[in-house]
C-alpha cells in the first residue's frame, strides 16, 4: 500500500492475468515478425499440455482456499484473512505460480521461443509490481500473523 493510499488493498500495478496476457501478446507479435521454433511439435504439445494440467489444480485449490477464508481472489480488493490451507500451504503465491505455468505451457504448445522468453518480464512485473506490494500490504495489515506465515511458506514453491 502506498503511503498516500487510503484504500484497503495492495495497490498492485495491474491484475496478474492482464500482465501475463500482455506478455503473451508481445511474444506472439515477435513470433509473427521473427519466428523462432522452440521444440519439435509433438513434444512441445505434450509437454505444454502436461504443464497446463499441473497449473489447473493449483489455481482451483487456491481459489477454493480463498473462498473458504472469505477473502478476495482479486489483489485489487481488500484481504480479510491470511489463507494458509490448500495451495497456500506450499506457496504464498499459487495463483501467480499457476499463471506462470500456464504461460510456459502455452508457449510450448505454440512452439514459440518468443512467448516463452516473455515469461521472464512477466514474472519480473509480477514480483515487483504485485507480489512485493501484496507482501507490504499484508505485513502492514496482519503483522506477526503474516510474518510467521511468510517464514514457513516460500513465495513461489
Amino acid at each position: 500500500m502506498s503511503p498516500n493510499s487510503h484504500s484497503d488493498n495492495a495497490g498492485v500495478v495491474a491484475p496478474a492475468p492482464v500482465i501475463y496476457a500482455a506478455a503473451i501478446a508481445v511474444g506472439l507479435a515477435a513470433e509473427f515478425a521473427f519466428p523462432i521454433p522452440l521444440l519439435p511439435r509433438p513434444f512441445g504439445l505434450w509437454l505444454g499440455a502436461l504443464i497446463i494440467v499441473i497449473a489447473v489444480p493449483v489455481v482451483i485449490s487456491a481459489f477454493r482456499a480463498l473462498a473458504r477464508g472469505r477473502t478476495a481472489f482479486d489483489a485489487r480488493k481488500p484481504t480479510n484473512s491470511i489463507v494458509t490451507d490448500g495451495a497456500f500451504r506450499y506457496s504464498r503465491n499459487p495463483t501467480y505460480l499457476s499463471l506462470t505455468l500456464l504461460h510456459v505451457g502455452l508457449a510450448l504448445i505454440l512452439g514459440s521461443l518468443w512467448v516463452l522468453l516473455m515469461v521472464v518480464p512477466a514474472v519480473a512485473v509480477i514480483h515487483w509490481g504485485v507480489v512485493r506490494r501484496e507482501e507490504r500490504y499484508l505485513t502492514a495489515k496482519f503483522g506477526e500473523e503474516y510474518r510467521s506465515y511468510a517464514t514457513r511458506v516460500r513465495p513461489w514453491v
